[in-house]
């Protein structure tokens, strides 16, 4: 068997054992962090461990031990480019799944691949690597970790949530003197959303698996709302005429081509018109997950 490594002489202060009260240890300090790549055409990315590292020879994903106040979704991207060559700028994360061990946690990002690429060895930690068919990877030998894992996440590859929000409905829904500057009120609200979308949305709150969500968020805009600028993290719609017209339109197109839709808006004639293919939620419920108090009915 061949021998780990040495490690660098100054290292982050994240590459170092954790052990557990009943003797279990477990790599990095702050946690650890691994990316699940999908590529649609090719299937997920895997890595063939080396013999010397722990459960060598098993296959499992690129990632490791977290840097100091590193994100799980910075140190997954940053180990699977050091490991397997992943360009941060292929993919796009989507979900994370947090394995608690209570002194310990592992993050799995799962990102779907939107720009094709080939992944390269940077260090010794893999045999190989390989893109691997989704119904085949459980014919390998896997990490123990990512076995017990992999059908959750399994279900969750090629999900696409997607929250439509009817900003009209959204901000009307809170007495704060909007009807004085819609733009300015819409704008706020837009700036509250991109926050959210970089956050992540808990699973719960979509009806889904793991534990956090990354949806793409479209904000749907109407009348003098219409002038709120651009906010990178939010698609922005204006709508020509009726702003419920182009949110059913959106969520239509957006369920068709297989996207999870979660359309916000306490109207009730949109509510019934979406209905057969997004589900749907109340100001209340982006309201809440913003930070604000809930709006009164």
């Amino acid at each position: 068997m061949s021998l780990p490594p040495p490690l660098p002489p100054h290292r982050d202060p994240g590459d170092a054992w954790v052990e557990a009260p009943d003797g279990s240890r477990y790599w990095g300090r702050f946690g650890a962090a691994g990316l699940l790549a999908h590529d649609e055409a090719r299937g997920v990315l895997m890595q063939h461990r080396a013999d010397w590292s722990h459960h060598g020879g098993t296959w499992g994903i690129p990632g490791g031990a977290r840097h100091t106040a590193e994100h799980a979704i910075a140190g997954a991207l940053r180990e699977s480019a050091e490991e397997a060559g992943v360009p941060a700028a292929a993919v796009l994360p989507r979900a994370l799944h947090v394995l608690d061990r209570q002194v310990w946690t592992y993050t799995t990002v799962v990102a779907s691949v939107h720009e094709p690429f080939d992944p390269v060895a940077g260090d010794a930690e893999s045999l190989e690597l390989a893109w691997i068919p989704v119904d085949r990877v459980e014919r390998l030998p896997l990490h123990p970790g990512f076995a017990a894992s992999w059908p959750m996440l399994r279900a969750t590859i090629g999900v696409r949530p997607t929250i439509v929000v009817d900003a009209a409905n959204v901000v009307g829904s809170v007495p704060d003197g909007w009807w004085k500057d819609r733009a300015g009120a819409a704008s706020r609200l837009l700036a509250r959303l991109a926050a959210l979308a970089s956050a992540g949305v808990p699973a719960a709150a979509l009806g889904l698996p793991l534990t956090t969500w990354l949806p793409e968020i479209v904000a749907v805009t109407e009348g003098r709302a219409r002038a709120a600028p651009d906010v990178p993290g939010v698609r922005v719609i204006r709508a020509p005429g009726e702003g419920d017209d182009a949110i059913a339109a959106e969520a239509r197109a957006r369920a068709s081509r297989g996207d999870h839709v979660v359309v916000v808006t306490g109207d009730r004639g949109l509510r019934a018109r979406v209905a057969g293919f997004a589900d749907t939620r109340g100001a209340n419920w982006i309201l809440e997950l913003l930070g604000d108090e809930p709006a009164q009915a």
